[in-house]
This record gives C-alpha cells, sequence and structure tokens, in this order.
C-alpha cells in the first residue's frame, strides 16, 4: 500500500527557515505519468489547508499565504517531495502533511508533522 512519512518538524523562530521531506513508497513517481504531490498544514483549532502541490509534469501552485516564502519540489529517483520553507511567521505555525493523488483521483497521506513558530 502507499505510504507517505514526513520528516523535519520542529521548532523554529520567526523569520527563519525549516524545510520538509516527504518519502513515498509503492506509487508512481515517473515525469508526467506520476502521482501529484502537495501539502497541507492544520494549525490548532482549524481546518486542514491546502499549502502547495506539484504535479508529475513539475508545474507547481501555491497558496497565496506562503506564495514567495515556500518552495516544493520532488525528486523523482528518491520518490521525495520537498516543501523549503523560509520567512517563517507564527501563523506558519500548524501539522503539516503530505499529500499524493493518483492519476484517477485516489488521495493518500501521510501521519503529518509538526511546525512550531516561536519565538
Amino acid at each position: 500500500q502507499v505510504r507517505l512519512v514526513e520528516s523535519g518538524g520542529g521548532l523554529v523562530q520567526p523569520g527563519g527557515s525549516l524545510g520538509l521531506s516527504c518519502a513515498a513508497s509503492r506509487i508512481t513517481f515517473g515525469t508526467y505519468s506520476g502521482y501529484s504531490m502537495a501539502w497541507y498544514r492544520q494549525g490548532p483549532g482549524k481546518t486542514r489547508d491546502f499549502v502547495a502541490r506539484i504535479t508529475s509534469g513539475l508545474a507547481t501552485n501555491y497558496a497565496d499565504s506562503v506564495k514567495g516564502r515556500f518552495t516544493i519540489s520532488r525528486d523523482n529517483v528518491k520518490t521525495t517531495v520537498y516543501l523549503q520553507m523560509d520567512s517563517l511567521k507564527p501563523e506558519d505555525t500548524a501539522v503539516y502533511y503530505c499529500n499524493a493523488q493518483s492519476p484517477g483521483g485516489v488521495q493518500h497521506w501521510g501521519q503529518g508533522t509538526q511546525v512550531t513558530v516561536s519565538s
């Protein structure tokens, strides 16, 4: 079965940077033929919201709240997707979830990793 394992969360000061990784297994990661990968986040008392997506063709899109600060990328050889987060703000505090969507629309989720932005 599909497995997504996030890592890289932690505590960072406002204005700092943090990088998240999501190692995927048992999914197709090929260019133009594989899964679309995304990051979502859920802050305290909030819904799970979209953060960023990268398609198998390497097209990307971002939530307005993170544009210019976050960068999503993927390594098809390592079957890993990354989220580089810069200029972090306290409102970025959340559990960050990796998401994989098949070409047929089936979605899979990781267990989440906590990111806390605080001084």
